[in-house]
């Protein structure tokens, strides 16, 4: 300490003093630091000491003692300057670089957290809606099996590990605004929070967009999601495993929507916001790795809807795009009179089975709020234009139950006024004439 002071001082020998904390990578020293601000010194030594040990220590003690000439008791060349300070610019490239992907680290980590308190906030008002509406249309308490608790907080770690205080300090002017987030990593595109299904319009590029293989859906309403599946397919033909975590998939009829994907391999729920998978067929229901037992499950529910229901019933269920598809297995089926019976039989299960995937439907809570206010709208109408038709039958009645009151005196009054009309024949007849002279 204060070495630095001697005015005159230009050979300092360090040799074999143990000296190793204080010094690091970063170019400054902690224990020795006063050395570098020596105008005279000239000639130093290290030797001996576990810093000379290191890989980083001679170009390290060049780029911060510009004025050595000797060290260890070597005369430094003007190469060796060089090379250091080469070496010196690596490392410091490196340092930024390694700075900017821990920001960019920490950023996304902030950024999740960002999103996950939204979700959390959402589902917090979703779950408060449905318990206060709960207990106005009961007084039991029972709790529905598929339904969020309030109080779970999305489990995302909060740890930031060991940051140093350059990458802190840059942190603390960072404020994370952004509800959601789109990561590319490797074959493997992750999405968080609803504004992330946005990205799916972007010009991808052939490469990136080839190279992903695997979507991850986290922080979104799958009802959300159903909406740019197929948008999905084109923008990433190759992608052969969608994940699912906190994405409130609460019911089987859910699955419905994916089987509009094709060449989907795997399928991933995460347990963590999907209350489905709490049901213990739900693996039946979504895949067919047991065709037996998924068959003996939900294959007569699959049969009762496509055979028992009416046409007219089953069309009014299907979705848009399964319409024409169900329409034309209809036609198919009724085209083939004369075959043998165990070919029709054959033909009938065949059918019923390209039947039952078309009957395979979901339909989104918005979607669905839409079509109940058309329905609505409809009823409305349907009661009003019943309710005139009523009123008019009613009069009508009224008005012939009144007829068949007055019908026997207006006929007696009818004959009897034809009978004087006609007493004198000669003046009826003048009046007749008279009348179809005026007509004319």
């Amino acid at each position: 300490r204060d070495v630095d002071n001697l005015p005159c001082l230009q050979r300092l020998f360090l040799s074999f003093n143990n000296i190793s904390t204080g010094f690091c990578l970063s170019c400054s020293f902690e224990s020795v630091c006063c050395l570098a601000d020596s105008t005279s010194l000239s000639d130093i030594t290290f030797d001996g000491n576990p810093i000379a040990q290191e890989s980083w220590y001679k170009h390290t003690i060049l780029q911060n003692m510009m004025q050595l000439r000797q060290l260890d008791m070597k005369r430094i060349t003007e190469e060796e300057r060089r090379m250091a300070s080469v070496v010196a610019k690596k490392e410091e490239e490196k340092k930024r670089e390694s700075h900017k992907q821990s920001l960019l680290k920490e950023k996304k980590r902030l950024t999740i957290n960002n999103v996950a308190r939204k979700w959390d906030l959402q589902q917090n008002r979703i779950t408060n809606i449905a318990a206060n509406q709960d207990r106005k249309d009961s007084d039991s308490s029972s709790q529905d099996p598929c339904q969020i608790d309030g109080n779970t907080i999305s489990g995302f770690p909060d740890e930031t590990g060991s940051l140093d205080p350059g990458l802190t300090s840059a942190l603390q002017g960072l404020t994370v605004t952004d509800t959601h987030l789109v990561e590319v990593d490797g074959d493997t595109l992750s999405l968080y929070g609803s504004g992330a299904l946005e990205s799916l319009d972007r010009n991808w590029s052939v490469q990136t967009a080839g190279m992903v293989t695997t979507v991850s859906f986290t922080f979104i309403e799958f009802d959300e999601i159903v909406q740019v599946l197929p948008k999905l397919k084109i923008k990433f033909p190759n992608s052969l495993h969608l994940k699912f975590k906190e994405t409130n998939l609460v019911m089987l009829q859910q699955f419905n929507a994916l089987a509009q994907l094709r060449r989907i391999d795997q399928l991933t729920i995460d347990p963590q916001g999907n209350p489905v998978v709490n049901f213990t067929l739900w693996k039946y229901y979504v895949t067919q790795n047991d065709m037996i037992m998924a068959e003996r499950l939900f294959g007569i529910l699959a049969h009762v809807a496509s055979s028992e229901l009416p046409q007219y019933r089953l069309i009014s269920i299907l979705g848009d795009a399964r319409k024409k598809q169900f329409r034309y297995l209809l036609e198919a089926k009724g085209k083939k009179p004369g075959i043998i019976s165990e070919e029709n039989n054959d033909s009938k299960r065949l059918v019923g089975e390209n039947t039952n995937r078309a009957t395979l439907n979901y339909t989104t809570r918005d979607f669905y709020n839409e079509k109940l206010e058309e329905i609505k709208e409809k009823k409305k109408f349907c009661k009003m234009y019943i309710e005139d038709l009523v009123k008019e039958a009613t009069e009508i009645n009224m008005k012939n139950e009144a007829l068949q009151k007055l019908w026997p005196q207006m006929f007696i009054e009818l004959v009897r006024d034809a009978v004087i009309e006609i007493r004198n024949k000669n003046s009826y007849m003048k009046l007749c004439l008279q009348q179809i002279a005026e007509q004319k």
